[in-house]
C-alpha cells in the first residue's frame, strides 16, 4: 500500500448474452473472467470433468490394487498441497480398508524437494512394497532409480510441470505430461491425489465394496484447503473442488484439522470462504514445513480426535507467528537491499541475496518485493556451505519455470535444480555463480518478454453504483465465488469523501467514507497503508467485503490504493 500510485486498468466483459437471468453486475463480473455461460456456474459433483479422463489413473488404480496387503509408504511435500495430498490418501487408503500404509514428508532443511535418492534410502528403511509420491515426483528420475535399484515400485502423483526427462516409474499421474488432453491441467498435487482415489474407490466399489465410490468426497475439504492455498488457477473444475470443500466447511463436516486451524485463526467455518482457506488456514499449515516439520500438519489433518487437533492448531499457529516474526525482518532487509538496487536501476528480474535469512521463508520475500516493484523477483537464501536456495515469484505473462529452463539451456550447468509452475519456481545454484545467475536471468527475461507490463496495474471492475455499497450485495459477492488466482475477487474504483480515518492494529488505515450526497457511510479499512493526509476527496479501489463484529455484519471496503484528489 505505500510507494508510487498504480495505475487503474479495467477488465472488459465479454458478450453477456449466455448469462441471462442473472444479476448484469454478476454477469458482467463472470463475463470479465471468462465465464460465457451459465452452466459454467454449475458446480455441483456431476459436472466435474470425468474421473477416468486423466491419463494413468486406470494404470495407477491397477498398481495401488496389486498393493492393498502390502506395505505403502505416501512420500509427500513439505506444503499445504502437499500436506493435504499426503492426508488425503492415507485417509482415503485406510478407509478402503489398505492395511499397511505409512507416510514420510522430506524436511527441507535435511533433503530437499521431492523423491530424492536420499529420501529413498529413508523410505527404504520401512522396507515398502510400493513407494506413492504426492505433489512431487514428476521431476525425480534419480529417485526413481534409486528405488527401482532396491527393487521399490514408485506410483508418482505430480502436478508439476516436467523435465525433459520423466522419471521410470512403474506409473504416473499428472495432468501436465507431454500429450495430456485432460480438461484441468491447472489441478493443484491434492486435486491430482483426488482423482486417483475417486477411481480406486470406484474401481473397489464395483469389485465388492460398498460406499468406497463415496469416500473421497468425504475430504473435499482437505482438497479446497490444498488447491487455493498452493495459488493455483481456478478453473471451472477447481471451482467445483472448492466450492464442494467450502460447503463440507460450512456444514460442519471437515476433518477436525481444518475445522481446529479455522478457530486458531479466529475464522467462522460456517462462513468461510476461499480467502479463508488462502489466508488463514493455509498459511498456518504453510509454516510447519517452512520452519520445522511439516509431519506436524500432517498429523493435525490426520486426527479425527477434535482435542488433539486443536492443540496441533495451537503448535501450527504458534510457527506461524515465528515465521511472521523471521518474514518481518527478511522484509526490511529485502526493502533496504531494494533501494540499493533501485538507485542503480531497476533490473527486469530482480534477484536478491542475504546469506542470513532463512531459507524456507524466501519464497515470502520474492512475493513481498514482487507486490512492491511488479516484476519477477528471486531471493535467495544459504541452503548449505558453497550452495543457494532460490524461490520464484512471477508476474502475469513471465512463466516462472520456463525462464529458470530458458536461462538453464542457455547456461548448461549454471542452476544445479529447478522446478515449478507459471508464477512460482524454485532453483539451487552455487554461491559464487549468484551474480552470473542475476545477470542471465535479467537478460533472458528482456529477450523474451522486451514488452513485459511492470506497471502493477490494479485490474478493475470498474464502478459500482452507490446503491449497491450495501450488505446485501456484499453477501452476494461473497456467494459468487468461489474466488482466487484466475478467478480474481472482484475490485472496485470509485471516488469518495472520506469523512473521518484513524491508525489501528498500528499499521493499518480506518476509515469512514461517503460514495455521494444522500448515501449512508460505509466503513473501509486499508491493510498495511500509512496515513496519506486526506482531507477530502480520494479514489480507492477497493474490494466490497462483509464485517462482523460482536455478531453484527455490515458492508465495508477492503482498500488495495488510495489516491487523492
Amino acid at each position: 500500500m505505500t510507494g508510487r500510485q498504480r495505475p487503474f486498468r479495467r477488465r472488459k466483459p465479454a458478450d453477456i448474452a449466455g448469462l441471462a437471468g442473472l444479476d448484469p453486475v454478476l454477469a458482467g463480473l463472470y463475463s470479465a473472467r471468462g465465464v460465457r455461460f451459465g452452466e459454467e456456474l454449475d458446480y455441483s459433483l456431476a459436472k466435474l470433468a470425468p474421473i477416468g479422463s486423466l491419463e494413468g489413473v486406470e494404470v495407477a488404480v491397477r498398481l495401488l490394487l496389486l498393493h492393498r496387503n502390502r506395505r505403502i509408504v505416501v512420500v509427500g511435500d513439505f506444503d499445504a498441497d502437499g500436506a493435504t495430498s499426503t492426508a488425503l490418501v492415507l485417509r482415503c487408503l485406510s478407509g478402503f480398508g489398505f492395511g499397511d500404509v505409512g507416510y514420510l514428508v522430506p524436511n527441507r532443511f535435511e533433503y530437499g524437494y521431492g523423491l530424492t535418492p536420499e529420501i529413498v534410502d529413508v523410505a527404504a528403511q520401512r522396507r515398502p512394497d510400493l513407494l506413492v509420491t504426492v505433489d512431487n515426483g514428476v521431476s525425480s528420475v534419480a529417485g526413481v532409480e534409486r528405488a527401482r535399484e532396491l527393487g521399490i515400485k514408485v506410483l508418482v502423483t505430480d502436478h508439476h510441470l516436467p523435465g525433459r526427462d520423466l522419471p521410470r516409474a512403474a506409473a504416473m499421474v499428472n495432468p501436465n505430461l507431454p500429450g495430456s488432453r485432460f480438461a484441468s491441467p491447472n489441478l493443484a498435487g491434492v486435486g491430482v491425489a483426488f482423482y486417483l482415489m475417486a477411481a480406486l474407490g470406484r474401481a473397489l466399489e464395483d469389485s465388492g465394496v460398498a460406499g468406497a465410490a463415496r469416500l473421497p468426497a468425504r475430504f473435499l475439504d482437505l482438497v479446497a484447503l490444498g488447491t487455493v492455498a498452493d495459488v493455483v488457477r481456478l478453473d471451472h473444475n477447481n471451482r467445483i473442488l472448492v466450492s464442494q470443500g467450502l460447503a463440507r466447511l460450512r456444514a460442519g463436516q471437515a476433518v477436525p484439522g481444518v475445522l481446529a486451524l479455522m478457530a486458531q485463526a479466529g475464522r467462522s467455518a460456517a462462513r468461510a470462504t476461499s480467502s479463508d482457506l488462502g489466508f488463514a488456514a493455509g498459511p498456518r499449515l504453510n509454516a510447519a514445513g517452512r520452519l520445522e516439520d511439516m509431519s506436524i500438519g500432517i498429523e493435525c489433518l490426520l486426527t479425527d480426535d477434535p482435542a488433539r487437533a486443536a492443540q496441533l492448531a495451537a503448535t501450527l499457529d504458534q510457527i506461524n507467528r515465528e515465521r511472521r516474526e523471521i518474514e518481518s525482518v527478511m522484509r526490511d532487509q529485502a526493502f533496504s537491499a531494494m533501494k540499493s538496487i533501485r538507485d542503480s536501476g531497476l533490473p527486469n528480474c530482480v534477484c536478491i541475496y542475504d546469506e542470513s535469512w532463512h531459507q524456507g521463508v524466501v519464497g515470502l520475500i520474492a512475493a513481498r518485493v514482487r507486490e512492491q516493484y511488479h516484476r519477477p523477483v528471486v531471493a535467495f537464501a544459504r541452503e548449505r556451505a558453497g550452495e543457494l536456495k532460490g524461490s520464484v515469484r512471477s508476474v502475469p505473462g513471465v512463466h516462472a519455470r520456463d525462464l529458470l529452463e530458458a536461462v538453464a539451456t542457455r547456461h548448461p550447468g549454471l542452476i544445479a535444480r529447478f522446478g515449478g509452475h507459471a508464477m512460482a519456481a524454485g532453483l539451487s545454484l552455487a554461491e559464487s555463480d549468484f551474480d552470473a545467475f542475476a545477470a542471465a536471468a535479467d537478460k533472458e527475461l528482456l529477450l523474451r518478454h522486451p514488452d513485459a507490463d511492470f506497471s502493477g496495474a490494479i485490474l478493475t471492475d470498474g464502478s459500482l453504483p452507490a446503491d449497491a455499497l450495501t450488505l446485501r450485495f456484499a453477501q452476494t459477492l461473497r456467494e459468487a465465488g468461489p474466488w482466487g488466482a484466475g478467478f480474481p475477487e472482484p475490485v472496485f474504483e470509485g471516488d469518495f469523501r472520506v469523512v473521518e480515518q484513524r491508525t489501528v492494529g498500528e499499521r493499518h488505515l480506518k476509515l469512514r467514507v461517503l460514495a455521494g450526497e444522500g448515501q449512508a457511510q460505509i466503513d473501509a479499512i486499508a491493510f498495511n497503508q500509512q496515513d496519506p493526509g486526506i482531507r477530502g476527496r480520494a479514489r480507492l479501489a477497493y474490494r466490497l467485503d462483509v464485517n462482523e463484529y460482536r455478531g453484527v455484519e455490515a458492508p465495508q471496503l477492503v482498500v488495495e490504493q488510495i489516491t487523492p484528489l
